[in-house]
């Protein structure tokens, strides 16, 4: 009861406020009261606002002129119903509450919603009444909404997801303004670079995935690319197997990085929809770092869920490092839940020096728990250095159990 009235009553009594100023909202007695100073409000006072080389407009004054009017303010008398929503009414009550004033913003009345934001607590915890908040503003002035954000919230908590939010909204009813801006203001010295164009990937791809990919294609390496890359292989994903395959396909081989970041995220998300279809897109891959990072998510889902059907599937690889990249991986995840098993499946493979890698591998799993398996398996490895870098992994955790068994081991197996 008591974290309640620490945490949840400040939260309900905000959100009883906005939905107050809700039915309240473009019915205030004084219209003065309901306009930004032209400092924060260049966007919605004076139309012919330029962008300059900064991110946006900085505020003049130290104390938020939002924060002013806030204090200027009678104190607002609240309703009966609004009091049985204080005293009793659950999330979706509170939620919509502050939906119903977000959605009666208009140019006159933006002061009095971000007076009922402001006073719910700062950080994470308001993400989603500002992602409401700014959606709605960037509808009706984008400009000034980019301002607020960028002279009055916690530039490590709040203000790149509110800029986020305000282009994505921006650019589904204005994409050309938006795009236009965000790409000005990237090229910026201002701190942000290019992740202003992750904003505008995500709104686009809210009305067309296709426009979305066309931007993104065209993003400069750098954060923005990465963020957007794992956004859009959410949203190909969500469409399906075969649409998320054919997006990552289409990424050129000229650019191996950027190949590999696209099809190990996608084939993170594929193994957990349908493991045969993501192991028939593996088979297609050509033998490259791309293919690994599909098989590496491919067996991480597949091995806990079907480990003997897993080993089948990397048997019928053809031989090629992709096959015995498959063999280490399967045969690492395997040797941490049932290394015996694994033991027998990597003992139908004869030594050679591309199962060496593979042994070592399980050798490194196995020493703490069976360090005289594991260095019986240490003395097959072929190559002199990764055999002696094993076999020491193998002993050492071996003298630390039982000393005089392995040095009598020793002695038998490693008479130099």
């Amino acid at each position: 009861m008591s974290s309640f009235f620490k945490l949840g009553l400040p939260w309900v009594v905000t959100v009883s406020v906005a939905f107050y100023l809700g039915l309240r909202l473009g019915s205030d007695s004084n219209p003065e009261a309901n306009k930004f100073s032209p400092e924060i409000n260049s966007g919605i006072t004076n139309h012919s606002h330029e962008i300059t080389g900064k991110i946006v407009e900085k505020t003049k004054s130290s104390e938020s002129v939002v924060n002013q009017r806030i204090s200027n303010s009678p104190p607002l008398e609240l309703p009966p119903n609004l009091k049985r929503i204080m005293e009793g009414g659950d999330i979706i009550e509170r939620l919509g509450a502050y939906l119903d004033a977000v959605r009666a913003m208009d140019r006159g009345n933006v002061a009095n919603v971000v007076r009922a934001f402001e006073a719910l607590p700062k950080g994470y915890g308001r993400h989603l009444e500002m992602k409401l908040l700014m959606r709605s503003w960037s509808t009706i002035d984008p400009q000034s909404a980019l301002n607020y954000a960028n002279e009055f919230l916690d530039p490590k908590s709040e203000r790149r997801f509110a800029i986020s939010e305000i282009l994505a909204g921006w650019v589904n009813h204005s994409p050309d303004d938006a795009i236009n801006w965000a790409k000005t203001n990237s090229q910026q010295d201002n701190g942000y670079g290019n992740s202003l164009m992750f904003g505008i990937v995500k709104g686009l791809s809210e009305k067309s995935l296709d426009r979305a990919n066309e931007v993104f294609q065209k993003l400069p390496e750098g954060n923005a690319k990465w963020q957007a890359s794992t956004f859009l292989a959410q949203q190909y994903s969500e469409l399906g197997v075969d649409q998320a395959i054919s997006w990552a396909d289409q990424f050129p081989k000229d650019d191996p990085r950027m190949r590999a970041t696209i099809l190990g995220q996608i084939g993170a998300k594929l193994a957990r929809q349908d493991i045969e279809a993501t192991a028939k897109w593996v088979e297609s891959l050509e033998d490259d770092k791309a293919s690994y990072l599909v098989m590496d998510n491919l067996l991480t889902q597949w091995v806990p869920e079907d480990p003997i059907k897993a080993s089948e599937w990397v048997n019928n690889i053809e031989e090629t490092e992709k096959k015995f990249h498959g063999i280490k991986q399967l045969a690492s995840r395997w040797s941490l839940t049932d290394p015996v098993a694994a033991a027998k499946w990597l003992n139908t493979f004869p030594p050679s020096t591309q199962m060496d890698p593979v042994v070592n591998e399980f050798v490194n799993n196995i020493s703490a728990r069976d360090p005289e398996g594991a260095a019986g398996w240490a003395i097959s490895i072929i190559d002199t250095a990764t055999r002696e870098k094993a076999l020491k992994k193998a002993l050492d955790a071996w003298n630390r159990i039982d000393p005089k068994t392995a040095s009598e081991w020793q002695k038998i197996n490693l008479p130099n």
